[in-house]
């Protein structure tokens, strides 16, 4: 459900670890400037047990793509607005399902939920907390898109991956944006690796940090990639409204097939998605 309280934040991380290629290294530390933030959207997940997500909120994508292609990515599952595949739980979250079973001419089936028709911003932070699924070809994601892909397409439009997860390495989350010139297998991206701990066991918090000239990603308080205008291949695109989405894919071209080592169902668990706007 969604909150109409309004919140004051401040956020001062100090000897933030920038995190190396495959793990967790003290390579360097780095002071972050004090940023001080305003809650203005979020979605507690508070509805009654059992229920769709708040439809003021979230709508869905349905079927396989515009194109029947799998969402341009040869994903495997048929999104749904069932609650078999997406639903408040007993505990609050959002339990966003996939499972192994015929549907629409597909094997599997899961959700896709967005924000386009309800929210967007251009710059703030913007977080989730979350628990991921895991197993060979499971493709958890939290994400923003640009709101005018209708017009411009992808991925002209940008597109800021605040967490995709392989789901065969359930300790590695992905960071990543797409701009022209710097999509798909080009794109701009750095690992997270846990040491100790795994995203499918406890939760954790993604989030990105993005003004006009940075997008910094965070997992919990630590702070593992940073992406300025100098660090892309092509234009920044970064500087107007983005919605937020959320789903779990099954296969594609970036996790690859299921296999019999993947237990199904699925499910990626979201205590919250809060978004703030920076305030002086």
């Amino acid at each position: 459900m969604k909150t109409n309280s309004i919140k004051i934040v401040s956020v001062a991380m100090y000897s933030l670890l920038l995190v190396a290629f495959l793990g967790c290294k003290k390579d360097n530390e780095q002071k972050l400037e004090q940023r001080n933030w305003q809650l203005v959207w979020s979605d507690e997940f508070n509805g009654t047990s059992g229920t769709s997500p708040d439809t003021s909120n979230w709508k869905f994508d349905i079927g396989v793509g515009p194109n029947f292609d799998g969402w341009g990515n040869s994903e495997l599952e048929y999104y749904t607005n069932r609650t078999t595949n997406a639903s408040i739980d007993s505990n609050g979250n959002l339990a966003i399902t996939a499972r192994k079973e015929s549907f629409g001419g597909s094997s599997f089936t899961s959700s896709r939920l967005i924000t386009k028709a309800s929210f967007s911003q251009t710059y703030g932070r913007f977080e989730a907390r979350i628990k991921a699924p895991w197993g060979p070809g499971i493709w958890p994601a939290f994400w923003l898109l640009g709101s005018d892909v209708d017009s411009v397409k992808w991925p002209q439009c940008g597109e800021i991956d605040i967490m995709e997860l392989r789901g065969q390495n359930p300790n590695m989350i992905n960071g990543t944006v797409h701009g022209p010139g710097y999509s798909g297998g080009n794109s701009i991206t750095k690992i997270f690796a846990l040491d100790n701990d795994r995203f499918d066991v406890n939760f954790h918090v993604f989030a990105v940090e993005w003004g006009k000239d940075y997008i910094d990603f965070f997992v919990d308080k630590t702070l593992y990639h940073r992406i300025t205008p100098d660090n892309i291949t092509g234009k920044w695109v970064f500087d107007h409204p983005f919605f937020i989405i959320m789903n779990v894919a099954v296969g594609g071209n970036y996790v690859g097939f299921p296999s019999n080592l993947t237990p199904f169902p699925q499910t990626m668990l979201v205590d919250y998605v809060r978004v703030y706007k920076e305030v002086n």
